[in-house]
C-alpha cells in the first residue's frame, strides 16, 4: 500500500492513464474490426474504405504510445494484403 502522497498521486494517475490507454486500444481495435468484417463478407471496396480509416488510428496509437511502431505496421501491412487479395 502506498504510504506517502507522491505514491498516492502517482496510483491514481496511473488509473487514469490506464483507462484512457484502455479506451484507445479498444477504439483501434473496433477499427480493425470493421476491415476484418467487410474481409469475411467479401466487400473490397468496403474493406479498402475500412482499411484507409483503420491507418491513421493505428498510426495515432503509435504516436500516444500504446502500440508498438513495428506491430502496427505489421498488422496494417497484412490487412493491406489481405484487402488485395480479394479483387
Amino acid at each position: 500500500m502506498a504510504n506517502t502522497p507522491q505514491a498516492k498521486k502517482r496510483i491514481r494517475r496511473n488509473d487514469r492513464r490506464a483507462a484512457v490507454n484502455h479506451s484507445r486500444i479498444s477504439r483501434i481495435r473496433t477499427f480493425i474490426k470493421a476491415v476484418e468484417t467487410a474481409l469475411a463478407s467479401g466487400k473490397k471496396d468496403e474493406a479498402a474504405d475500412a482499411l484507409r480509416k483503420a491507418q491513421p488510428e493505428m498510426a495515432r496509437g503509435v504516436s500516444r504510445g500504446v502500440l508498438h511502431k513495428n506491430t502496427a505496421s505489421r498488422k496494417i501491412s497484412r490487412l493491406a494484403k489481405r484487402v488485395a487479395a480479394l479483387g
